[in-house]
């Protein structure tokens, strides 16, 4: 156990004291929120130009378009197309409308000519429709001889509140499917990257001390399957302590982004009464929004995502260690007994992706047991609130498959790690599996 141990302190020490370790821990939390930052700004940029739309209207309707629009000015003429065309040449305006006859109340087909050199974006092309359709509309409630307002009293907002039945099921909001999609999501993206990462540098590491003859002096002081625990374990502990860093800087992070951009839960609550309909809304929602993540079992759920993160990475940094230690004197040999490793994890994202949209699912249930799968799949689910009994079963299978694979894994290790001069065909990697040792 002693000779672990050094294995162990020496793999963990070596890379926690690297310093692209120490960067890649402290400045990735950092990025994501910069990343964020940047797409919001993105997506919250809106050109200032505005659109100078002449309106050719020979509809004999005269849609009440507005004047002045965030982005569109209107205005109406009744100059020839040619004329308006010349206009356009001279820079004088940036399109042309021309709205043809309109054929009466029961048309429900309606085509406009939007006249100009410069692409219409699919924004404003909605938005230039949405004023159609509504100056449209108005004229049909004219014609008809509607009650405008009585029609409106038709339109009604439909809010559903999900209720439990039975009195041990908590009581859940509408939001709070959508935040466990979120959180389970990214819980089950995190475990994906992590167990791939890592479990990718354990091969690298084994592959590199063969090929370098390191392993050679090592095997002659420690047993190889001590020596591939003490890689798996220490390479591991190098995860857990970024997942450890991240899990405090990250709501660090959180909390600062939000005072930096002035949100206030309770200020907004408290202005609520003074906003319009829609802004009270939005204030309300993301009061509901907050207040339920709040009410998440977080204890649980970290504690369920670090137990799945060590099955789920002893189960496949097992697998990778017997392939770096089953390669021949090229690293590049490594690539193609990783795709089989790769693809079970490939599937898991796959999969994970449609049990979050179906939690009580028969694929979801069988991916959540399913060993391969489950360390991604079901992180995913624990935002849902599983029952006891299949995460129990989750985790016992999960527990027992990854001792299997160690074992399994332990045995390739001993007789690949002191091959040298070819790659080992998966036929005899299978004999290493299965022979008297």
């Amino acid at each position: 156990m002693n000779k672990i141990n050094l294995i162990i302190n020496r793999e963990y020490l070596t890379r926690v004291k690297n310093k692209k370790f120490i960067l890649t821990t402290l400045l990735t939390p950092l990025g994501f929120l910069l990343f964020f930052v940047v797409v919001g700004v993105i997506f919250s940029y809106e050109s200032k130009k505005n659109y100078r739309v002449v309106v050719s209207d020979q509809s004999t309707v005269e849609l009440s378009l507005p004047t002045n629009t965030k982005r569109f000015e209107f205005s109406t003429s009744n100059e020839p197309l040619d004329s308006l065309k010349a206009k356009f040449q001279r820079n004088e305006l940036d399109a042309i409308l021309v709205l043809p006859k309109f054929a009466g109340a029961d048309v429900k087909n309606y085509t406009a000519y939007y006249y100009s050199d410069k692409p219409l974006d699919i924004e404003m092309e909605s938005r230039l429709n949405k004023y159609l359709a509504t100056g449209m509309r108005n004229h049909k409630i004219k014609i008809l001889n509607l009650n405008n307002t009585e029609l409106d009293k038709l339109e009604t907002e439909i809010t559903i509140d999900p209720e439990p039945i039975s009195p041990d099921v908590s009581d859940k909001s509408s939001y709070t499917s959508k935040i466990a999609t979120v959180i389970g999501g990214a819980m089950g993206y995190i475990i994906f990257f992590i167990i791939f990462l890592y479990g990718a540098m354990v091969m690298r590491s084994v592959t590199e001390e063969k090929i370098n003859r390191i392993v050679e002096v090592i095997i002659s002081s420690v047993k190889p399957t001590e020596l591939m625990l003490g890689k798996i374990i220490g390479v591991g502990l190098v995860g857990l302590t970024q997942l450890a860093i991240w899990t405090v800087m990250i709501p660090i992070i959180f909390i600062v982004g939000i005072h930096i951009a002035g949100f206030n839960p309770e200020e907004i609550k408290a202005a609520a009464d003074t906003l319009p309909n829609s802004n009270l809304n939005q204030a309300e929602e993301m009061s509901m929004i907050i207040h339920e993540i709040g009410n998440l079992n977080w204890l649980k759920i970290i504690f369920l995502f670090v137990l799945y993160f060590l099955g789920g990475y002893f189960v496949y940094a097992a697998l990778f260690a017997a392939i770096g230690a089953a390669v021949g004197d090229d690293i590049n040999d490594s690539q193609s007994l990783t795709m089989l490793i790769t693809i079970p994890i490939i599937l898991a994202i796959y999969i994970m992706f449609q049990a979050i949209r179906e939690p009580d699912s028969a694929l979801a249930l069988f991916a959540s047991i399913f060993p391969l799968f489950s360390p991604i799949v079901m992180p995913a689910l624990i935002p849902f609130d599983p029952p006891l009994w299949q995460i129990g079963l989750s985790l016992l299978t999960l527990i027992l498959f990854a001792y299997f694979i160690v074992f399994i894994a332990g045995r390739i290790f001993r007789t690949g790690i002191l091959m040298y001069g070819k790659k080992a065909t998966v036929k005899e990697i299978m004999k290493w599996m299965f022979a008297k040792q």
